[in-house]
């Protein structure tokens, strides 16, 4: 699928920057190997609600911290937890930190829920792993935009709940 999704962005995404770097699997590792780029830093959640029967994937900036129990709230969900790496290779196709939006690519079924954080969507550029974490994609909103028909994944835009410092 890496390569539907490079031939996807080549022909359809518009303006975007692609950069290599060593492997990153937190936001502090990122922080540190990710080169100057532009595009807001996000930071991407999988999760469930209590039952398993609902999957998120929640976008949100970099250093915004996820009150779960008040955005299982907001999309009338069960209590949220963390899905597992199990779940995350089975609904989105991809292992854990290499989690992006371009991970949607796999979800033909659309069974998972896409949560942006309106900073998210009203930012001109966001970051995204191209569905590995040695590299990182810097597209624009019109391309994000391309990119969700192309998926059909319609965005539920929101303000996520940030948990107490």
């Amino acid at each position: 699928m890496q390569e539907t999704l490079f031939r996807w962005l080549a022909s359809s995404a518009g303006d975007y920057t692609l950069v290599e770097h060593p492997a990153v699997h937190t936001i502090d590792e990122a922080l540190i190997h990710v080169p100057a780029m532009p595009g807001l830093m996000v930071k991407n959640l999988f999760v469930r609600d209590e039952k398993g029967r609902r999957h998120f994937l929640v976008i949100v900036p970099f250093d915004k911290r996820i009150d779960l129990a008040a955005l299982g709230r907001l999309l009338l969900a069960s209590k949220l937890s963390m899905a597992s790496p199990e779940r995350l290779l089975q609904h989105l196709g991809i292992t854990p930190g290499s989690v992006s939006l371009f991970a949607l690519i796999h979800d033909g079924a659309q069974a998972v829920e896409l949560v942006l954080d309106e900073a998210v969507w009203g930012a001109d550029s966001v970051q995204a792993h191209p569905l590995r974490n040695t590299a990182t994609v810097a597209l624009s909103h019109a391309g994000l935009a391309r990119f969700l028909a192309y998926t059909g994944h319609v965005p539920r835009i929101v303000t996520v709940p940030a948990a107490n410092a």
